[in-house]
This record gives C-alpha cells, sequence and structure tokens, in this order.
C-alpha cells in the first residue's frame, strides 16, 4: 500500500506532525528517506527531481500532477473522450453505411466489431497513457522500437486538423446563412442557380428522371458556397468569406484550450451535451412528420442476406474502429491527464457504448425526415439517402426546407454540427501540443498558450488551398489517405507491440496498479489474437479492394493520386524509420541493440513516486524531454 502512505505522509506533512508507527513500517528505508531529514523529521516538502513539485502543492490545488496537470473531475474526461469519439461521423456516416448494409442486421456486425476490435484498442490507448502520464510520443519508452508510432499519430492528427477545421467553417457558412426568413437553398431563383434547378415547388411539373435533376441546396453547395471548380489543378483564388469562417473557427478552438485541459474540459460541458439535445429535438419534430416511418423503416429493417458479405464487416469494422478515434493519439493524450488511479476499464465501456448509441440515435433522427422528404417529392428513401457531404450540405438541408420555419431548424441543425466537429477538434490540437510540450517540458509546458497559437497560426495558413475553389478536392485527398491506413497499421502494432514485446502480463500489472484489479482474459485474448486479426483482415480486404479518390463524378488526375499516396507514406514512414533510428545509435552488437531498443528505458513508469511499486523504484526522471538519454532497464524488476 505505498500509495496509501505516501498521502497519508503528504497529510501530515501539512499538519506538520510524526507519522504513526504502522504507517513507517509501510515505507522502505530508502523511500522513507526521501521524506525525512537526518534527524528523522518530516521534510516540509519533498522534491524528487529538479523539476517536481511540493506534495504541499500537489494538495493545495488538487492536481496529482503539477508538472503536467489533471483533469478538474472525472466528467471532464468522460465528457471530452465523449466528445472527441462522438463526431460528425456519427450523424453523416454511420445511418447510411446501416442502410446500406442491411439495416437494422448491420448492427450485428458492427457490435460484434465494437466488442473485438473497438473497445479493446480504446482500453490499450487509455491505459497506456494514464499510466505514464505522456503524450503518444514518449509512452512509447516502454518499447522505444515502436515510438514511430506516436510520430505517425501526431503527424496524422495535425494533418487531419488541418482539414476538419475546414469541414467546421463549412457548418459555420451555413449556420451564419440560416439567420433569414427564407432560406437561400430553398428555391432556383437565386444569381448562383442554373436552368438544371428545379426546387420541390416546381417537382409536380419535372418530366424527367429524379437523378438527373439537380436540387437548390446542391447548387447552393456546389456553385455558391464552395464555387466549385472543374478539377484539382485548375487556377483558383481563395474564398474569402470562407477564410472568415475558418478564422473564427480557429479563434473559438484556441480560446477553448488556451489554458489546456483546464479551459476545454469546461468548454465541453456545453459542446459534448448540445448536439444530443438537438438530436432530441430532432428526433421529436422528425417522428410526427408524414412518411417518417417508412424512412425509418428503412434504416431499422434488417436484410439478413447482406451479413454474408465481406464488405458489410469491413465496412463495421472501419465505422466503429473510426467512430471510437482509436490510434489517433487522441485518446491516450486525453487518458494522459487522470489521475493514476482512474479505473480505465470502467471509462472505455461507458465513453465506446455511448458513442454506439449516438450512432443509431442519430439514425433515427436522419431517417425520420428524409421519410418526410421522400413522401414529399414523390419518391422513395434510397434516391433520397446520402453519406458526408452529400447528407450534410446537400439532403438534409432540403429537408429541412420542408418544414415549419425552416430557419430556425437550419440554425439548430448547424449549430449542432458546429459542436460536434469542435468537440474532435480540440483533442486534435490538444494531441499535437502535448506531443510538442511534453517533447520540451522545462521550455514549453509554461507556455502551452503559445505553442497553441502557433499551431493555430500554422494550420490556418496551410489550410488555403481548402479554401481555394478547389477546396474540397484537397479536403477530400487528405482524409481518403492521411486518416485510414496509417492508422489502421498503428493500431496492428499497438496490439502487437504491447502483447509480444513489451509484454502481456507486465502490461496487465501495470493497469492492476491503476484499477485494482487485472484485466480478465476477454481483454487479454483480444489483445494478443482477436483484434489484430480483425484489423488485418480490414487492412488487407481495404487494400485489394481499394479505388483512387474522387469526389462524385470527377477523376483525380495521376500527380493528385500519387501526391495522396505520398501523404500516406508521410504518415506511416515513422514508424520503421524511428525503429531504424534506435537500432543504429543504440551501443553494442545487433543483439544487444535489439534487446535494448524492445525493453523499457530507465524513464518508463508512473509519473509520480508514490504510485511506483518495487518493479519501478528505481526509475529515473520521466520528466526528460526530446534529446536527452534513453538508457534501457534492465529488466529484473519487471
Amino acid at each position: 500500500m505505498p500509495c496509501k502512505t505516501s498521502v497519508t505522509g503528504v497529510l501530515k506533512v501539512a499538519e506538520m506532525s510524526w507519522p504513526d508507527q504502522n504507517e513507517v513500517s509501510m515505507l522502505t528505508a530508502e523511500r522513507l528517506a526521501k521524506y525525512t531529514n537526518r534527524d528523522g523529521k518530516w521534510k516540509d516538502s519533498y522534491d524528487p527531481e529538479p523539476n517536481a513539485v511540493s506534495q504541499m502543492d500537489l494538495v493545495e490545488d488538487g492536481d496529482e500532477n503539477k508538472e503536467r496537470g489533471n483533469w478538474s473531475n472525472k466528467a471532464d474526461y468522460i465528457l471530452s473522450c465523449i466528445g472527441y469519439a462522438v463526431g460528425l461521423g456519427n450523424v453523416w456516416r454511420f445511418p447510411y453505411l446501416a442502410f446500406e448494409n442491411g439495416g437494422g442486421a448491420f448492427l450485428i456486425p458492427y457490435i460484434v466489431m465494437l466488442v473485438f476490435a473497438g473497445l479493446p484498442i480504446f482500453l490499450l490507448e487509455t491505459s497506456l497513457g494514464q499510466f505514464a502520464s505522456q503524450g503518444p510520443i514518449r509512452v512509447w519508452r516502454c518499447l522505444p522500437l515502436f515510438q514511430g508510432i506516436g510520430y505517425t499519430q501526431v503527424i496524422a492528427s495535425a494533418l487531419v486538423g488541418i482539414y476538419y477545421n475546414c469541414i467546421i467553417a463549412y457548418t459555420l457558412f451555413y449556420l451564419f446563412s440560416s439567420f433569414t426568413s427564407d432560406l437561400p437553398w430553398r428555391t432556383c431563383d437565386n444569381t448562383w442557380n442554373t436552368g438544371d434547378c428545379v426546387d420541390t415547388n416546381s417537382l409536380a411539373n419535372w418530366t424527367g428522371n429524379l437523378s438527373d435533376r439537380v436540387s437548390p441546396s446542391e447548387e447552393y453547395w456546389d456553385r455558391y458556397m464552395l464555387s466549385r471548380s472543374a478539377g484539382i489543378g485548375e487556377p483558383v483564388t481563395v474564398k474569402w468569406q470562407l477564410a472568415l469562417c475558418l478564422l473564427l473557427a480557429w479563434i473559438v478552438v484556441y480560446f477553448s484550450l488556451i489554458k489546456g485541459i483546464k479551459s476545454s474540459g469546461k468548454v465541453v460541458y456545453f459542446t459534448a451535451t448540445f448536439p444530443y439535445v438537438v438530436l432530441l429535438i430532432l428526433l421529436i419534430r422528425g417522428v410526427t412528420l408524414d412518411g417518417a416511418l417508412e424512412g425509418i423503416k428503412f434504416f431499422i429493417v434488417p436484410k439478413w442476406s447482406q451479413i454474408a458479405n465481406a464488405k458489410v464487416w469491413k465496412d463495421a469494422a472501419a465505422q466503429i474502429f473510426f467512430s471510437l478515434s482509436a490510434a489517433w493519439g487522441g485518446l491516450l493524450t486525453l487518458a494522459s491527464y487522470n489521475k493514476f488511479k482512474n479505473n480505465t476499464i470502467h471509462d472505455a465501456l461507458i465513453v465506446a457504448l455511448t458513442n454506439c448509441a449516438t450512432s443509431v440515435f442519430a439514425g433515427f433522427v436522419i431517417f425520420s425526415i428524409l421519410g418526410h422528404m421522400a413522401l414529399k417529392l414523390n419518391v422513395t428513401v434510397p434516391e433520397v439517402a446520402k453519406s458526408g457531404f452529400g447528407l450534410a450540405f446537400v439532403a438534409y438541408p432540403e429537408a429541412l426546407t420542408l418544414l415549419p420555419v425552416s430557419p430556425l431548424w437550419a440554425i439548430i441543425f448547424f449549430l449542432m454540427l458546429f459542436t460536434l466537429g469542435l468537440d474532435s477538434q480540440f483533442t486534435i490540437v490538444e494531441t499535437v501540443a502535448t506531443a510538442i510540450c511534453d517533447g520540451w517540458p522545462a521550455l514549453l509546458r509554461k507556455k502551452k498558450w503559445l505553442v497553441m497559437l502557433c499551431i493555430a497560426v500554422c494550420c490556418y495558413l496551410l489550410a488555403m488551398p481548402c479554401l481555394t475553389h478547389a477546396g474540397i478536392y484537397h479536403v477530400q485527398l487528405i482524409d481518403s489517405y492521411a486518416g485510414t491506413y496509417p492508422l489502421i497499421i498503428v493500431a496492428i502494432m499497438e496490439c502487437i507491440g504491447i502483447s509480444y514485446l513489451y509484454g502481456l502480463r507486465r502490461f496487465c500489472k501495470d493497469i492492476a496498479m491503476m484499477a485494482g484489479y487485472q484485466p480478465n482474459y476477454y481483454w487479454q485474448a483480444n489483445w494478443a489474437f482477436i483484434t489484430p486479426a480483425l484489423l488485418t483482415f480490414v487492412l488487407i480486404f481495404s487494400f485489394v479492394f481499394h479505388e483512387d479518390v474522387s469526389y462524385g463524378d470527377y477523376e483525380y488526375p495521376l500527380w493528385a493520386v500519387t501526391l495522396g499516396n505520398l501523404i500516406l507514406v508521410f504518415c506511416a514512414i515513422w514508424i520503421p524509420g524511428v525503429a531504424i533510428f534506435w537500432l543504429i545509435v543504440t551501443p553494442g552488437s545487433f543483439m544487444e541493440r535489439l534487446r535494448k531498443v524492445t525493453s523499457p528505458t530507465d524513464t518508463w513508469g508512473p509519473h509520480l513516486p508514490q504510485h511506483r511499486d518495487e518493479r519501478y523504484a528505481n526509475m529515473a526522471n520521466p520528466s526528460q524531454g526530446i534529446g536527452a538519454k534513453y538508457t534501457p532497464n534492465d529488466g529484473t524488476k519487471l
């Protein structure tokens, strides 16, 4: 019970009194000496390392880890995880995937993949981050050979953060456009409309095929908001309205993160809960509309024959994997600010189940209103159902024009999309900032506001190509290559590295130090066998049936596809690159070097001394930054 004794000792410091005999007997002579002076009296403060702080300070401000800080309370962390996991994909991707892949039958492979792929990766990452209180790069002191995983996660997050905020800017553009008495995408009487545009009022006289019809919302999205060019390579200029919306989005992100988790942990009380309020309002309104039941039937009625289709299982695995935001480094970053004794197993279950329930809930919301839209247009639900940008910015906005007081519903809907995107963007930026500050803690940790400012400015400037008339092509390109294959590879490597090199038994003991008990055989079997096997299936299936990126009917030129492949390589190359680097710079024969880089360094373990057991009693200062000497642990106590 060393942790209990240490906390008791800290309270004794505050009272400036002697500990009782039972407490003294529980401390080893070595650790007791750290807390007492030569005359045997308790020290006023304990400063084990130059960068550490007194235990008195830890008691006063409520943070265990004064150097990095902790979440103010458990709710901040849970809401941040839910906000990070529950994003735009839950609203604009899952409902369409379920409809396309067997309706209610899709829930079977979806739940199976949650149990055997999503949950295990979620717990693995949050446990690693919380145990060492380190970001996605330094946490791999447990296995230096795999430290490239952390670099891949940070770079992928940075690339996604560039374009993801552009999507948030799109929602702001639509949000501001909704503050009007008549939604601008309701009719075809605008300057940007063409002769092919047919609004709902003129649909009764339409004699052509519905598939050939161009809706006002589609032309608003394509010809006004995006002002989309014919291709990615055409000379274009920045659309200033989008540039201003993106600037506002980055200002909101920056000021929400200016104090790190202390400020973002409070903002998520609104941004993580508001979407549920909106979804509930939209559901109540949707189910009262004519045709809603038909739309919901298309969403939930099972088509059992689809379960035998391998693509359905691949889509289910990919959706649950990306929906939980696993392997991005964000979960690891959020967990690194937890207090050491937090139960990560309970957290994994809460967040994962909430995320999946949200996806199903959003499906009812989306298809109830799409069912009403199909009835109004006198078509079937499949003819109006879309995914991604097509759902969020074309189909659903058109559906909203069919509702009474449509501007009000549009404001509510796009405000919901805005808050959904913000939560995910918070963690994406925090992941990059944490990795940078952990790399140079003495220099940057107290200037995190400046790091955040530099990230915001750099990402804003780098996003300029995404704000041009060809911007949507750039967004689609980065999304297709930076946020797919590298992350699946990362998850597979995490499972293999922890299970077979770091040691599954050792990892379970580490979790027991935090949760009070070891993970059961379900978790262990998944980490060692089932999860990497399932993700390998997804990866191989994706490669075999890979299709080059496209946007609608537009096929990207060869140079753009090559650029996308280079983005993929740039994200993933760090995994073998960093491994080779450590094998080169580590002294000794090849086998000696291999043994050293597959063993934890002497700075690996719990960040605070009071949380270390005998296995980590000789641990060195964990506050060393990038460039510090990494000494492999001899492994005798691990």
